[in-house]
């Protein structure tokens, strides 16, 4: 018999990638106004009090000494670097390249997951991921013009250095619950952006209004918070190679929002976009011909209504 959380993993991954991409549309607000390091301190400071009150509710196993070393990785590496140089990337760039950029991901993850955790690299899960990179080039198009380049080297390196973190968070997250390393991971994370961000605010000020108070409480609680404890409890449950296989849901999800929220017009390609992402994303998840619990629910419910 199936846990909950294994019955509807692939709804957590679903909710993990619309709130990442919803961040894209929302930072390229916020950034406009708030540097980038304040920015990730004012997330990770609220995230970790809501991730430490949480905690404080229920008991979760220690960490062990002996895996201090992971948590470090996983806060410096992942939550203090990768995810600053995101946002560097797409302050340099735009929005919709560097979700394109970030799209590379499940490319890297697998691979990775391949080398150091001897995840088997399917033939259906190769395939599917083309697809979906695929509808993500249909969608977003192209790079165009030399002054992104600074753009491009951050994002290729927070893509790289975000793969390598979700391979640590996979090796230990069978042994801790997602709350306590996301909580600790951030606590890490927070400690090396306290001294940045003051550093930043020297120079660069920040502009604070009601929309960007909303805009950082939205980035931190569900962007943060929520986000990425489903994500490591995601990868506690299932390999890291078919939980990239969602991310390209991420950049579908920044340009239906940027079409809702900022404008922006479709053309024909994006549809064509669309129908391979979700193509590529149920052929990652489809085994052996049987559909995963998730989907079998909904397909359940449409019929009964």
């Amino acid at each position: 018999m199936k846990s909950l959380n294994e019955r509807f993993v692939y709804l957590y991954l679903f909710l993990t990638f619309f709130l990442w991409g919803s961040l894209y549309v929302v930072s390229k607000y916020v950034l406009d106004k708030v540097p980038p390091f304040t920015v990730s301190l004012v997330r990770y400071a609220i995230s970790f009090l809501l991730l430490l009150a949480l905690i404080h509710v229920k008991k979760f196993r220690p960490i062990e000494r002996k895996d201090y070393k992971y948590i470090f990785l996983i806060g410096f590496f992942g939550y203090f670097a990768a995810l600053v140089l995101q946002l560097l990337g797409t302050k340099f760039s735009n929005a919709s390249f560097a979700a394109l950029v970030n799209s590379l991901n499940p490319i890297v993850i697998m691979i990775m997951a391949a080398i150091f955790l001897h995840e088997r690299l399917t033939i259906q899960k190769g395939a599917g991921l083309l697809l979906g990179i695929t509808g993500v080039y249909f969608i977003i198009g192209g790079v165009h013009g030399s002054d992104m380049m600074t753009g491009i080297v951050l994002s290729l390196i927070s893509v790289l250095i975000w793969s390598y973190v979700s391979i640590i968070i996979r090796k230990i997250g069978h042994l801790y619950h997602p709350l306590i390393i996301t909580a600790w991971s951030m606590g890490v994370a927070l400690v090396f952006t306290i001294p940045a961000s003051a550093i930043e605010l020297m120079h660069t000020p920040a502009v604070w209004d009601t929309g960007v108070i909303i805009s950082l409480l939205y980035m931190a609680v569900m962007c943060t918070c929520v986000a990425h404890v489903l994500w490591n409890e995601s990868l506690s449950l299932i390999e890291a190679g078919t939980c990239s296989a969602f991310y390209p849901v991420q950049p579908l999800t920044a340009t239906i929002l940027g079409i809702l929220f900022l404008g922006e017009a479709v053309s024909l390609s994006f549809w064509v976009g669309t129908v391979l992402i979700l193509m590529g994303v149920m052929l990652c998840l489809i085994h052996f011909g049987r559909m995963p619990a998730f989907f079998k629910v909904c397909c359940s419910s449409r019929k009964g209504a």
